[in-house]
């Protein structure tokens, strides 16, 4: 890879942060909320990364999209409510903060590209002290659901990156195949939220089993 602009494009949930108690909580009170059966753990973490409204219409496919978006409403409400109890706790993944130290040290221009709204972004990465380390955020409050590539697209273009000096990285087939859509590298990780022949199947360049495995493949020619 060339060593001119080189971009490191991350997912947040499953990939820099380990959220899915939160997340499979605060889906538990928005369905409660609405008088609705959860969804099973598994159900919930499959659909991980793709915004709010479509995330809810494959958990409710018969429902109409007026009531996806209320239900995605309904989320915000219940993480919002967790936030204020102090019960989220969205823990960095070991290493993961040595990991883009390290990187933006070597001269790596870092970036996130999530299915969270700014704001749930800017509190996560404020309260690991990471958020100074990027130079892009992209989030579903201003772009399509993964994996359409706007927000590898609109990343790139802020980090004055090219699509050959990109590399996505994430835990989902979304994040694999946004990073394809949009031309870049695609990195998968195996700690997050979807099994690694998905990963390989959606795009994956590579699958790491660790963050020294990783930074090997971020930093591949």
């Amino acid at each position: 890879m060339s060593t001119a602009n080189r971009l490191a494009l991350f997912d947040c949930d499953g990939t820099l942060v380990d959220s899915q108690h939160d997340i499979v909580e605060a889906m538990r009170r928005s369905f409660e909320s609405a008088r609705l059966a959860p969804p099973d753990r598994p159900a919930i973490l499959s659909v991980i990364g793709l915004s709010l409204p479509l995330a809810m219409a494959r958990l409710l496919p018969e429902a109409e999209p007026d009531f996806h978006d209320h239900m995605a409403g309904q989320y915000k409400l219940a993480f919002q409510a967790m936030r204020r109890d102090n019960s989220v706790s969205e823990p960095l993944y070991p290493g993961i903060a040595d990991l883009i130290v390290a990187l933006d040290e070597e001269g790596w221009m870092l970036g996130v590209a999530t299915g969270k709204s700014d704001r749930g972004l800017n509190l996560c990465l404020t309260r690991h002290g990471l958020i100074d380390r990027f130079v892009t955020l992209q989030t579903a409050d201003r772009h399509p659901s993964k994996p359409h590539p706007s927000m590898a697209l609109q990343a790139m273009a802020e980090a004055g990156a090219a699509p050959g000096t990109t590399v996505m990285i994430g835990d989902t087939s979304f994040d694999m195949e946004m990073g394809v859509n949009a031309g870049t590298r695609a990195l998968g990780v195996t700690w997050g939220y979807h099994a690694e022949d998905e990963l390989i199947a959606a795009g994956a360049d590579a699958v790491a089993v660790d963050m020294d495995d990783l930074k090997r493949h971020i930093t591949a020619s």
